[in-house]
């Protein structure tokens, strides 16, 4: 059994589709991060188990998701419905692939998009710019810092993540290379997300992901 952790802001309308499209041996955890549209009955409804979240912010659910997982391999993808699950197999494949050798891995899934207003402009800059910063400074090669990712949930624990905001995902590319990992990438695709965007779509979130990013850059050591 995979753990497919879902951090889950006011997502309701698009868990059904989500939720529909897990692959067999994949246990969904949607991490409710108090939300206020009815996404934890929705989510149990369509049979995923629910972790609740109080504390708002994107790391912070990522964490609890990690912290209430308990297979070896976790995986981690936003619940907007601009990922499909049915892509998991391929992370999880090319995750056993890397981690053959012996040490740990990370798989980030590329984005492609894919439909109009997939992924606008602005967002697509920031990701570039925050990817060319990351490989400067941890030597990685990587294009994206894809929101969809499969690991072995001990390792990230071992990593002791500390941000718990838009800079939870750069930590753990950045803290995985640092410690030796291997990290590799597989093109998936990227669709218009279902409802409203607090991210991607919108300037301000985007600024707001830069920003925090940029502050996990900062702080964590060479």
């Amino acid at each position: 059994m995979i753990d497919v952790i879902l951090p889950c802001l006011n997502e309701a309308e698009a868990l059904p589709w989500v939720l529909s499209r897990m692959p067999a041996g994949f246990r969904p955890l949607v991490v409710d991060n108090a939300s206020t549209d009815g996404s934890a009955r929705v989510a149990a409804d369509h049979g995923a188990d629910v972790v609740p979240a109080a504390a708002r912010g994107f790391g912070a659910a990522c964490h609890a998701g990690l912290l209430a997982a308990t297979a070896e391999v976790v995986c981690v993808m936003d619940a907007d419905a601009s990922l499909d699950p049915a892509e998991l197999p391929r992370l999880v494949a090319e995750l056993g692939r890397l981690s053959a050798a012996g040490a740990p891995a990370l798989v980030l899934g590329r984005r492609r998009p894919v439909g109009r207003g997939a992924w606008p402009p602005h967002a697509r800059l920031g990701n570039a710019v925050l990817a060319r910063s990351l490989n400067r400074r941890a030597g990685t090669r990587l294009r994206d810092l894809g929101p969809m990712r499969a690991a072995p949930r001990a390792g990230l624990l071992a990593l002791e993540l500390a941000d718990r905001r838009f800079g939870y995902p750069l930590e753990m590319v950045l803290r995985a290379a640092r410690t030796g990992w291997r990290i590799g990438e597989l093109e998936v695709a990227y669709l218009p997300r279902t409802g409203e965007s607090k991210v991607t779509g919108t300037v301000g979130g985007t600024v707001r992901a830069v920003r925090d990013m940029r502050r996990v850059l900062a702080e964590v050591a060479p």
